[in-house]
């Protein structure tokens, strides 16, 4: 999945920058931890501009500790080539790194990030799920930057001509999109079902909402063959088979979801926040007809997947001290204030999320902030990129022809368990 940027000004971006790499055995650090010194912090393309700005403020203050921003091409698999590339080489060409918080136990077990120590940081004034996304096997590996959890969007228009309220389950959700839907010559619900990590979004998002996990722990165990497991699956596959989530679903990406829905083809979308700014412009035909609520689950409100990026040290870096200095610096309250108003990030602060200047400015905050509270890391496991190769693959195919739960829950299990034993 790229590193979602909005056109210009957008409300919130995802910044999920997925995929992942197995690595080599991790060791202990090999970098200076008392080092200081400049810097220099590796990131996705900064498509907003505001993190030089930021930058510039951290360099007037440390001449001698000058950071250098190297911004890598905006596709998250040459982001993620280019860092694993330095990293496994022993490299110490970037001392910091914007990482995607999927990479996280990736990174930390292959030995490439160094621990860093929590109480340096403002962990306390964090939303607490987003801390996990920063830990492998009980220890803090990063440290929270930027946030998200996926939403429902909702033709509000339509909803309030007929009367409803927007789904808060699925079997809601289900009655809307087939009932609904067709009145109005829309297609009922989508979200991003082409085989890429989006994919892997969806299917853990289903899952979790039910109950159940795919992988347990640190990615030890293969637990998508359970009750709970199956019905999330359930959700999908039936839905693409009964059509009220149309097959052409299974080609979208978020964008190419965001357009249908923005084209008025779309009773729900499944999609980040950052959809949201770009449905309210004066020239978008769905200005003021869009609202969004947290994720159904079957029983009530679902739970997305955590989204979002961590920052990294590398554990060849010779200037570690100063590393972590600089990330104290970026998850500060008045950085992470300018993450959300310059970039139009979601923030890791909480206290942001419930400041009335700031929701007016941006109303879809306290949805969010409702979102990632109920949301979890998405699955965590030394071999990430196989394990989300694996369930892209094995879903889309189930999917594309109709397989059942039961075939779709052995196949997943299948590959899962043969790409853990290899662990």
């Amino acid at each position: 999945m790229r590193w979602k940027r909005a056109a210009g000004r957008a409300l919130l971006v995802c910044s999920l920058l997925f995929a992942g790499m197995s690595g080599a055995q991790g060791g202990e650090p090999r970098g200076d931890a008392a080092g200081r010194g400049p810097l220099t912090l590796v990131t996705g393309g900064d498509l907003t501009g505001y993190l030089r700005g930021v930058l510039d403020g951290w360099n007037a203050r440390h001449p001698r500790e000058k950071v250098t921003l190297v911004e890598l091409p905006d596709a998250a698999d040459e982001v993620r080539a280019q860092m694993v590339s330095e990293l496994r080489s022993g490299s110490d060409r970037f001392d910091v790194l914007n990482i995607d918080v999927a990479w996280t136990s990736e990174f930390a077990a292959a030995g490439w990030i160094a621990p860093v120590d929590g109480r340096r940081f403002p962990l306390r004034h964090f939303l607490p799920p987003v801390v996990d996304t920063a830990t492998f096997r009980g220890r803090l590996y990063a440290v929270p930057y930027v946030t998200n959890a996926g939403l429902l969007y909702y033709r509000k228009d339509v909803l309030d001509r007929e009367g409803v309220r927007p789904p808060r389950t699925w079997a809601e959700l289900e009655r809307l999109a087939k009932t609904v839907a067709p009145k109005y010559g829309l297609d009922g619900y989508a979200g991003q079902l082409l085989p890429y990590e989006g994919l892997t979004a969806n299917v853990v998002e289903a899952v979790q909402s039910a109950g159940g996990t795919v992988l347990a722990g640190e990615g030890e165990r293969v637990t998508v063959d359970s009750a709970a497991a199956r019905r999330g699956l359930s959700f999908l596959l039936d839905g693409v088979r009964e059509g009220w989530i149309p097959r052409r679903a299974l080609e979208f990406k978020e964008e190419e979801s965001r357009q249908a829905f923005q084209d008025g083809k779309l009773l729900f979308l499944r999609n980040w926040p950052y959809a949201y700014a770009l449905a309210h412009p004066g020239a978008s035909k769905l200005a003021g007809k869009v609202g969004t609520v947290p994720l159904p689950g079957p029983d009530g409100q679902g739970s997305s997947v955590l989204g979002g990026s961590n920052l990294a040290v590398n554990s060849h870096s010779r200037h570690r001290k100063t590393a972590a200095d600089l990330i104290s610096y970026l998850t500060s309250e008045p950085v992470q204030r300018r993450v959300l108003t310059e970039g139009a990030l979601p923030p890791v602060w909480a206290g942001l999320y419930a400041e009335p200047e700031l929701v007016r400015r941006f109303p879809s905050l306290p949805t969010l902030k409702r979102g990632v509270l109920t949301a979890r890391p998405r699955l965590k496991s030394p071999r990430y990129d196989q394990v989300s190769l694996a369930v892209q693959a094995v879903m889309h195919d189930a999917l594309t022809h109709g397989r059942s739960t039961d075939a779709t829950v052995a196949r997943l299990s299948q590959e899962l368990s043969a790409i853990v034993g290899r662990s």
